[in-house]
């Protein structure tokens, strides 16, 4: 008999708590049962403009809960949502829209212009606002819903598709991550299994709804808890939002934490509410964490390591482990209920603990695969296990330590930047001999992302030029904070790769590169 479908559980939850007031969004309010009753209606609107339960419809918008209805409306059965990162440059909307197959994009008047940009070529058929804006599009939503049919579609079976979310490759194309109702629904038992997601949660949702780090307050949070919104993250606005209504629940990523603390305007008794801080997605600096740790001594600090192809969460590093202090700082935390751990070598031997090699893991919540992309799929599940393409260690107690990226993959502000994207966008220019791209410290974002070049002999180009040769073929997190210009070649190993380890110790010397 199924159960790990979403649908099941949403509607037994607004029956217990029908008349609670759970979605808080600006002046919007709405009660469990003005919640299912709009996601109803957002299923007719989406049957009304021709997506079925298997076809991607795509949403590039900041929080709201438009946004949260919409993805309501894919788990219930109404399609399958394809969440757009809102740093993407035209071209990666471009073939992310035309990759998935994608008709149907829901848009705010804040990326309406950039969706505009790339329509015809994409392939899009429609494209509706939400909310209000003297912008281009077919549909308002809210017209939408007042003209659709109420419809709860037939429940979903368990391997049923139900989102479709783009992370950067490393060949310098996106891959489409496939997600089931099965791996959303393992995920998010491993996470109550492991967060007290009750119903006296109030959660602020921060962290962009694009982003695998938000799908718990996606899902979990509206099974009995109050959900408050905010359209994007400000350091001025997270404490103000936390006093007003009470927030005891949160996501950040370690920059967030830094910009808020470091406010001038900070008021610590704002936070007085918040009970439970969960970080991750990107390094967290040991002396923020400290910080952070001595300022609020009650509060309850979770890290969560995971990525998109396993619907978000492998390990967690708990309250009781922060307390503990010393060398668990360093660590991503040990593996959820129902996930296992491995450190693996080349040849996909298991090694000892406190050996360092390539982080795998295996559990129910993983992707069915990428779009499309089959080789590339059986690479990354070879020998039976999920490849992260992380390195680190386990320890004897089963506490995972991260060292570095298998792959090179620079963490910014939260963000994944694969370095092969940005060298082919430098390397693009024709005064370009030789790059290399790695990450260097940063004391705000974690790490910059830092181009290393050799010109063309008798070629010139300054940093500038470079730079914005580079903006526009990528996402503006993704160019180059600085460029290095070099006159040797780059250090390369035996097989001929660019040992871009050495390239980065000078710069990390003295420092950790602990990714989290």
């Amino acid at each position: 008999m199924k159960e790990l479908v979403y649908q099941r559980h949403l509607v037994q939850r607004v029956e217990w708590y029908s008349d609670k007031v759970g979605f808080i969004d600006g002046a919007y309010r709405a009660t469990y049962a003005e919640h299912l009753e709009r996601v109803k209606r957002t299923c007719g609107a989406l049957a009304a403009l021709g997506v079925g339960k298997s076809d991607p419809f795509a949403v590039m918008a900041l929080n709201s809960h438009h946004y949260l209805e919409l993805y309501h409306a894919a788990y219930c059965g109404g399609g399958v949502i394809n969440p757009l990162n809102l740093r993407l440059a035209p071209k990666e909307l471009e073939y992310i829209l035309k990759d998935s197959g994608t008709k149907v994009c829901f848009v705010d008047a804040f990326f309406a212009g950039v969706i505009a940009q790339v329509r015809e070529a994409a392939g899009l058929e429609k494209v509706v606002l939400i909310g209000e804006g003297d912008v281009p599009h077919d549909h308002t939503i809210e017209e939408l819903l007042a003209a659709a049919t109420p419809v709860m579609p037939e429940e979903p079976e368990e391997d049923d598709a139900v989102v479709l979310m783009y992370t950067g490759g490393t060949t310098g194309l996106p891959k489409g991550v496939l997600l089931d109702q099965r791996a959303e629904m393992l995920n998010l038992l491993h996470a109550v299994a492991t967060w007290p997601l009750t119903e006296d949660i109030v959660y602020l949702h921060q962290t962009p709804m694009f982003h695998a780090a938000s799908m718990i307050g996606v899902l979990g949070v509206p099974l009995g808890g109050t959900s408050v919104f905010m359209p994007i993250f400000n350091p001025t606005d997270t404490p103000r939002l936390i006093a007003e209504h009470r927030v005891n629940m949160t996501v950040m990523v370690p920059t967030m934490i830094g910009m808020m603390l470091e406010h001038p305007e900070l008021d610590p008794s704002l936070l007085a509410s918040l009970k439970i801080l969960t970080y991750g997605a990107s390094p967290m600096p040991q002396p923020l964490l400290e910080r952070l740790l001595a300022l609020f001594p009650e509060m309850d600090i979770y890290q969560g390591y995971g990525m998109t192809e396993s619907a978000a969460v492998l390990s967690a590093l708990l309250p009781q482990d922060h307390r503990a202090g010393g060398d668990l700082l360093r660590s991503a935390g040990r593996a959820l209920p129902g996930v296992v751990l491995s450190i693996q070598d080349e040849q996909g031997n298991i090694l000892k603990p406190g050996e360092t090699g390539e982080v795998c893991a295996r559990g129910g919540n993983y992707m069915r695969g990428y779009w499309n992309k089959q080789e590339a799929t059986d690479e990354v599940f070879r020998g039976g296990w999920y490849h992260t393409g992380d390195a680190g260690y386990i320890d004897e107690r089963g506490y995972l330590f991260l060292v570095d990226r298998v792959k090179d993959m620079i963490v910014t502000g939260g963000e994944n930047v694969y370095s092969v994207e940005v060298e082919n966008a430098v390397s693009s220019h024709d005064a370009v001999a030789e790059v290399a791209v790695i990450g260097i410290p940063d004391d705000k974002w974690g790490e910059a992302v830092h181009a290393i070049v050799v010109l063309q002999e008798g070629r010139s180009a300054t940093e500038d030029e470079l730079i914005e040769h580079a903006r526009q073929s990528i996402a503006g997190y993704k160019v180059p904070k600085s460029v290095e210009f070099r006159t040797e070649p780059l250090p390369l190993s035996g097989v001929m790769k660019v040992l871009k380890k050495d390239l980065r110790a000078p710069y990390w010397e003295g420092k950790e590169r602990g990714v989290n």
